[in-house]
């Protein structure tokens, strides 16, 4: 029995004729190659020419397939050669569209799987290079796969996208191959100076590509991974970050579809919460090159509220960059979407909870200008979160300190609803902020009160002026003689004719 089972694992050392027949055994166990690198089918073509004796990578032909003795059974000495052969048999993937097809082979790679974790998990032998470099290239083997076009959602998507999940069916095998990477990465056996030769930029990015997956377990299982990668990888940190901001670019500025913008965005919440303080001129520019810009897609409701976060953070640890993000935000406004409108008005209401009286005073002017044209919105809704501002006892306190500046502007919107504004809800809202105003500064209410009366005398006369001279246009154009359906004016042009 232990003859048999020595004959199954890696030879450490193979023979001068090992070495002349069969050389891409020996490049198989250099720990020079990329495992990130390595495709499904490239490791099963290079496993063709290897030998049983020495099966590191195993041959593809599934009923070739053989479960191994377990970690109990062996040495310590021999449990790594072992933890090698059997990482390299997982490395054999299969059709599971087809539950019914290879179901004992699936079988004994699942049980392969699930003692391999618990190997991992125990923590009793110190990974060697070689077997850092199989389990970097069993986990290309088996993750690292182009989705196919039914995995992707056939719409942008929206805040109101009811579309259910794509689950994959090989998710029983993933889900174990993405516990085992975990526990491996986490591991206190695994020595980080080695593992980052095979772990990575190239690991990296094909992992980050597969959070564009449908299946949200998926997702949540490559988030809890790359956390632990930008943990225990410090070398590897200003990478991920940079190629993450160029998935966002490449989803606001070409496709706009991606399946995973809103766990990217958590992860990158942690990282923004642990930015050194003062903030790195890097960091800056991702805000307003990236996360600003994250506000003009449509599908936009789908990860608004990690970006919310993301930005709150950035303002929490420098109050100073409030007044960018605002600009952005009245930069981006939405025209014709009230969803997008009632989410930027609860994000402008974070922001300014948090934002110091100096920023208040160099946005003020904008942003109760965009906040007036809100509150005059025809849409109840959108009036209504514009008018719940003053229901935050911090904004009335800033706008209080500069109602100088701020009521004249917002005067015109609370006077026009009150008067006019078909819901009693919003007309009411408006009379209570009126209100405020009023006991606040009386004397600076009743000015604008006043002003808004003689503007909108203004405006009436215009109007009418406008009204009489287009009727007298049009009683010019009815006293010309017509040549055939058409009124000829004489006389000078229309322009001067009405204003005589």
């Amino acid at each position: 029995m232990f003859k048999q089972f020595l004959s199954k694992l890696p030879r450490n050392k193979s023979s001068k004729s090992d070495s002349a027949e069969s050389p891409r055994t020996n490049s198989a166990r250099t720990p020079r190659s990329n495992g990130a690198n390595l495709s499904p089918s490239s490791a099963s073509a290079r496993s063709n020419n290897v030998t049983k004796r020495t099966a590191v990578f195993p041959t593809s032909v599934v009923a070739g397939i053989e479960p191994l003795v377990p970690f109990t059974e062996v040495p310590n000495a021999e449990k790594m050669n072992l933890f090698v052969s059997k990482v390299s048999l997982c490395c054999v993937t299969f059709d599971f569209t087809d539950p019914s097809k290879n179901s004992v082979e699936k079988d004994v790679k699942k049980q392969t799987l699930i003692e391999l974790v618990d190997f991992v998990a125990s923590g009793s032998t110190r990974f060697t290079e070689s077997a850092i470099l199989a389990m970097c290239r069993m986990c290309a083997a088996n993750l690292f796969r182009v989705f196919p076009p039914n995995y992707r959602s056939k719409s942008s998507g929206g805040e109101n996208d009811d579309e259910e999940p794509m689950f994959d069916p090989a998710w029983p095998h993933l889900h174990l191959v993405y516990d085992l990477l975990l526990r491996f990465i986490t591991s206190s056996c695994l020595d980080s100076k080695v593992a980052k030769k095979y772990i990575d930029h190239s690991f990296i990015s094909r992992l980050l590509e597969l959070f564009d997956s449908e299946d949200p377990r998926e997702r949540e299982c490559l988030k809890t991974i790359l956390h632990r990668v930008y943990g225990r990888f410090m070398v590897h940190r200003p990478f991920i970050r940079k190629a993450i901001n160029n998935i966002f670019y490449m989803f606001v500025s070409e496709t706009e579809r991606h399946n995973g913008i809103s766990d990217l965005l958590e992860i990158f919440g942690s990282i923004i919460s642990g930015f050194a303080l003062p903030l790195k001129e890097e960091h800056k520019i991702f805000l307003w090159r990236v996360l600003v810009p994250l506000h003009k897609p449509k599908s936009v409701g789908l990860y608004f509220q990690q970006l919310s976060f993301c930005i709150t953070q950035f303002i929490e640890k420098d109050p100073k960059l409030a007044s960018t993000v605002i600009g952005g935000l009245l930069r981006y406004w939405p025209v014709t979407n009230s969803q997008k409108e009632m989410m930027f008005l609860g994000e402008i209401e974070e922001i300014l909870e948090a934002i110091n009286m100096v920023e208040f005073q160099r946005l003020m002017v904008p942003l109760f200008w965009r906040i007036g044209c809100c509150i005059n919105s025809f849409h109840f809704q959108v009036a209504e979160r514009a008018l719940f501002l003053w229901n935050n006892d911090h904004i009335v306190n800033l706008i209080a300190h500069n109602r100088m500046v701020i009521l004249p502007i917002i005067f015109p919107a609370l006077e026009r609803n009150a008067q006019t504004h078909w819901n009693q809800a919003v007309l009411n809202l408006s009379l209570n902020v009126r209100k405020i105003f009023m006991e606040m500064d009386e004397e600076l209410f009743m000015s604008c009160h006043a002003h808004f009366k003689e503007e909108e005398a203004e405006i009436g006369l215009v109007a009418e002026k406008r009204k009489e001279a287009w009727e007298r246009l049009e009683n010019a154009a009815s006293l010309q003689p017509i040549t055939g359906n058409t009124a000829v004016l004489g006389g000078g042009k229309p322009e001067e004719m009405a204003l005589r």
